[in-house]
């Protein structure tokens, strides 16, 4: 199994930028099909907000972060990142990533992340004046 560690959170004031880190560990830490970024705010249920594939690297980015977050992936650093950009209030979430180590004939980033297999502990991200 698959050891996700996030890293990069803090508070920001708005219009602001963060970027999170996802360091993958584990016997085998290629064997993943994609890695996806979930956030969580108090009071809703999760969000998938984007994902990338690690054959390939297409993305996926949710209608509420496309063209302010970037998701990368170093494969040398068994890293992904997720580059966050004029962040708003609304952001304001515990962000989680997640790898999905099962081979699927359809990947769906969004919703709730409930396919990933291995989770991150989470980090806060805080945007606030």
């Amino acid at each position: 199994q698959l050891q996700l560690v996030e890293s990069g959170g803090g508070l920001v004031q708005p219009g602001g930028s963060l970027r999170l880190a996802c360091t993958i560990s584990g016997s085998t830490p290629e064997e993943y099909y994609r890695i996806g970024w979930i956030r969580q705010a108090p009071g809703k249920e999760r969000e998938g907000i984007s994902c990338i594939m690690r054959s390939g690297g297409t993305t996926y980015y949710s209608d509420s972060v496309k063209d302010r977050f970037t998701i990368s992936r170093d494969a040398a650093k068994n890293t992904v990142y997720l580059q966050m950009n004029s962040l708003q209030p609304e952001d304001t979430a515990v962000y989680y990533c997640a790898a999905d180590e099962y081979f699927r004939d359809s990947y769906y980033c969004g919703g709730g992340g409930d396919e990933y297999t291995s989770w991150g502990q989470g980090t806060q991200v805080t945007v606030s004046s």
